[in-house]
């Protein structure tokens, strides 16, 4: 099973906007009829992750039942290695962005049961970037095993990410970053924790990130992140992806635009 890229390009910004709704079922549900293109298994690495986007994104878009249920925790239980967690695709190594992705998927299927949640475990040695963090309390907080980790010991490592101008850094001494500001905020929320962060600084920044088109980007000085094929890019006339496409939409439902469902920004 394959979601991830696809044929289409991202609209201009001219025009009458709309949201295509079925195209971009449409584009989604095709993403794993292109096994003869060589893009398929060029993002094989992607695979578990791409099922995960397609179906929040069908979800947002009211169409949760466009995807096989039965198919897709099948592929979804292929990935899981001997230690418990999830490669990318069958075969591929463990690891916890792939992991948290597949236990959202099953959790979003009403399939956690099938879950084997007994590995053998193991330790393996990643940077100490606060995406990982993020995954892992989300992945044990969906699986009420948040007991087993040192949340105020984590809580302290976030805080030391935090940087002046109230956004947060992959690591200490890093930069301010949207996609790490997200991690963090996202993981401090799980533990109920959002009363450290500095939230008149923070929102001061994040209001900085859009530019004049009305696009956002991810930090100072960087560029903003189709009605044919369906899909969304990440800035007009770019080739869409399922990656943005479920972010696109995700933000049009923080954005209350009408027709889609809500979605918990954590």
């Amino acid at each position: 099973m394959s979601l991830v890229s696809g044929p289409g390009r991202g609209g201009s910004t001219s025009g009458a906007q709309e949201l295509y709704t079925q195209k971009h079922v449409d584009y989604i549900k095709s993403l794993d009829t292109r096994r003869d293109e060589l893009e398929y298994w060029l993002t094989e690495h992607l695979r578990l992750n791409g099922v995960y986007w397609g179906l929040t994104a069908l979800h947002i878009l009211g169409h949760p039942d466009a995807l096989p249920r039965d198919k897709t925790i099948e592929f979804v239980l292929s990935c899981q290695r001997e230690d418990g967690g999830f490669g990318a695709a069958p075969g591929h190594d463990a690891h916890m962005l792939h992991t948290v992705s597949a236990v959202q998927i099953l959790v979003t299927l009403d399939a956690i049961d099938e879950l084997n949640k007994d590995g053998r475990g193991g330790k393996e040695k990643v940077a100490s970037y606060t995406r990982f963090l993020y995954g892992a309390f989300n992945a044990l907080s969906l699986l009420g095993l948040l007991h087993l980790v040192d949340t105020e010991k984590a809580v302290t490592y976030i805080q030391s990410c935090a940087n002046f101008d109230g956004g947060y850094g992959v690591r200490p001494g890093a930069e301010s970053h949207a996609g790490q500001i997200f991690t963090c905020v996202g993981a401090l929320a799980i533990v109920d924790r959002l009363d450290l962060v500095d939230t008149d600084r923070l929102g001061g920044w994040l209001s900085e990130r859009q530019l004049e088109n009305g696009g956002l980007n991810g930090r100072p000085e960087k560029k903003e992140d189709d009605p044919e094929h369906g899909g969304i890019a990440d800035r007009p006339e770019d080739m869409v992806d399922v990656f943005h496409t479920v972010f696109g939409l995700t933000g049009l439902s923080l954005l209350k635009y009408p027709g889609l469902k809500e979605v918990d920004p954590v």
